[in-house]
Parts: C-alpha cells; structure tokens; sequence
C-alpha cells in the first residue's frame, strides 16, 4: 500500500465528495481482493455496553453511510465501525457541492444532508462482510417526515437494524436536516427515548439478544441543555451517548474563504468544544453509561484527551482524512496506554 503522504495530494486535488467516494470504492476493491488489510489492533478488549470492543477507537458514522467499504475501513485496524446515518426510505441528501476541506484548519464542513441508500440497501451488504470488530448502525428520520412524526421513522430503523447491528446510534444531532436538532429539547427527547426504550424491550424479547441504544448529540449546547439531556439519559436507561455531533459555530476557522459555507464543521477545531461537552456530561452522567468520543481527534494525543475527560471510547473521521491510517495505530497506542494506567 502506497504511503497516505504520497496519496493525500492526489486526492485533494479532486472535489471533497468525488475523492470519498472514490477512496470508498478503492477500499472496497482492494479487500475484496484481499490486499490492504491489516490485524486488528490493540493489547486487550475492552468492555463498554455490554460488548467487547478489540480496541478503544472506532470509525464515526458518516464516512460508509451504506456500508460498501467495512471489511476495507476494518482492516485498517478499528475496534468498531458504525455505518450510516441510514434513513428508512433512501434518499439523496442536499445539493452539491456540499462536501469542503479547509486544510489549513485541518476541518471539513458539510451539508451533506443524509444522503443514503435507505437502510434496506444498507442490511443487503452486510451478511457478506469479513470484519470481526463490533458493527454499529446510525440511524436517522427522512428529510421529508415532519418532525411531530420523526419517532416514527427512528422506531423503523430500531425494528430493522436491530438483528443486524452490534449497537445501534440514534442521531438527533445533524444539522443539516431541518428542525433535526429539536429532538434535543426536553419533551421530544423524552417522548422519542420513551418509545425507543419500549420497542427496545420488544425486540429484545423477540430476537432473544439485547442490542444497546446510543444518542448521539450536538456540541452546540448549554450547560443547562447537557444536564436535561444527562438526565433523559439516565431515566430512559439509554446505555451509552456518543458526544458529539459537527458544529454549526466556526471558531477557528474565521479566515478561511469557506467559513461561510452553511453545513456543521468537524475537523481539528471542534475539539475543545466537544471535550468539554464530554467534561461536563461525565460530571452529570457520574459513570451510569458510557460515553464515546467524537470531534477533533487529529493525534493520539487528542484520543488520549478524550480518555481523560470521561470517555469510554473514541471516533475519528476528519482526522482520517488527514492524517490517513496512520491515526489509527497512533490513536490506538495512545488509548492502550491510558487503559493500562
């Protein structure tokens, strides 16, 4: 395999989205050929949500929304990967272009608008796949379901990834489908937690396994908005909550020519808002669930932060894209090491 520094220039000189998803097709090819993949990594599993995850760093929903590239995104050594945002009905997303590095920040913005296949597309390629790490399933509502009726489509997506996925990830935290974000707010949390808990419970009966439910949330919030959604959290026994989504603040990135491009920002200055979202949520929660980090991870060292703050568990993506599979490995090292102390 080619090093990533040698990749990378030929792969920004193309558009954002035509690069991804050429790299996923690559990735795709390649492992079904049988070349790139590389051992599981990491000195011993560790448990978080009932299930044993080979090592602390894993894959964030977004870059494989339809899962055509998880034996070739796994060989690069995640502990788990989650695949999605997958919408019951599929759909294109918003227009392009939608998709903007900003290099110097080390950030991408987007507004992608959960362009997928549909989660149907999505449980037709998984039978078939090779990687033994822990698989999650990020599900979401259609752009075009009113948002009084958003529990609808999440309760679709629960029913039909539940026997396929590992765990499963309800994103109310995207800002790029309308009115998305509202699902944060005290009465909608508690009424959707209210109804996935209850067909949670269902389903677990009928498939005879119990497959935990995580809430991926925004950094865009107040003290106030964490300690309400801790708080849903605990009540509604969610088993873990992945913090946190893209922003739609631009600190760090104000002389960059695409600030203004609408969409939510990730990439290496979300950090420090996302950690401290982590801080204060793992004061709140007092370790009742498990929280797995997202936003700004660029370096091992950033993993290791997140560790520190209270988080159980790491994702990357922005920083794959610019650091390449190295990141992996280093995140990896730098996890195992704060596990062992």
């Amino acid at each position: 395999m080619l090093p990533y520094a040698l990749i990378r220039p030929l792969l920004f000189a193309l558009d954002a989205e035509c690069a991804h998803e050429l790299t996923l097709q690559t990735l795709a090819v390649t492992s079904s050929l049988g070349f790139g993949s590389l051992p599981m990594k990491g000195t011993k599993p560790v448990r978080v949500m009932g299930l044993d995850f080979p090592n602390r760093v894993g894959l964030a929903a977004g870059l494989d929304k339809n899962g055509v590239a998880i034996d070739g995104l796994g060989g690069l050594g995640f502990g788990f990967i989650e695949v999605g945002t997958v919408t019951p009905r599929p759909q294109p997303g918003n227009p392009k272009p939608r998709l903007f590095r900003l290099p110097e920040q080390e950030a991408i913005i987007n507004r992608m608008g959960f362009n997928n296949e549909g989660i149907d597309a999505l449980l037709h390629r998984l039978p078939g796949r090779r990687y033994q790490g822990i698989l999650g399933i990020n599900i979401g509502k259609n752009f075009d379901t009113p948002i009084e009726k958003a529990a609808d489509d999440y309760l679709i997506g629960l029913e039909k990834a539940y026997a396929a996925a590992a765990y499963i990830t309800v994103n109310i935290s995207s800002p790029n489908t309308r009115n998305l974000r509202q699902l944060q707010e005290s009465s909608e949390l508690d009424a959707l937690l209210g109804a996935l808990k209850e067909r949670q419970a269902q389903l677990a009966e009928h498939h005879g396994k119990y497959v935990p439910l995580a809430l991926k949330i925004a950094p865009d919030l107040d003290t106030d908005q964490i300690a309400n959604i801790a708080d849903a959290l605990r009540r509604h026994r969610i088993d873990g909550v992945i913090a946190t989504n893209t922003t739609l603040g631009r600190e760090g990135v104000e002389t960059s020519p695409l600030a203004k491009e609408t969409g939510g920002l990730s990439g290496a200055p979300l950090f420090e808002k996302s950690t401290a979202v982590i801080r204060q949520l793992s004061k709140a929660l007092a370790g009742e669930l498990p929280i797995i980090a997202a936003g700004g991870i660029t370096s091992g060292e950033r993993a290791r932060a997140k560790i520190d703050a209270g988080a159980a568990l790491v994702q990357i993506y922005s920083g794959l894209i610019y650091r390449g599979p190295r990141l992996v490995g280093e995140c990896i090292e730098a996890t195992d090491i704060v596990r062992a102390g």
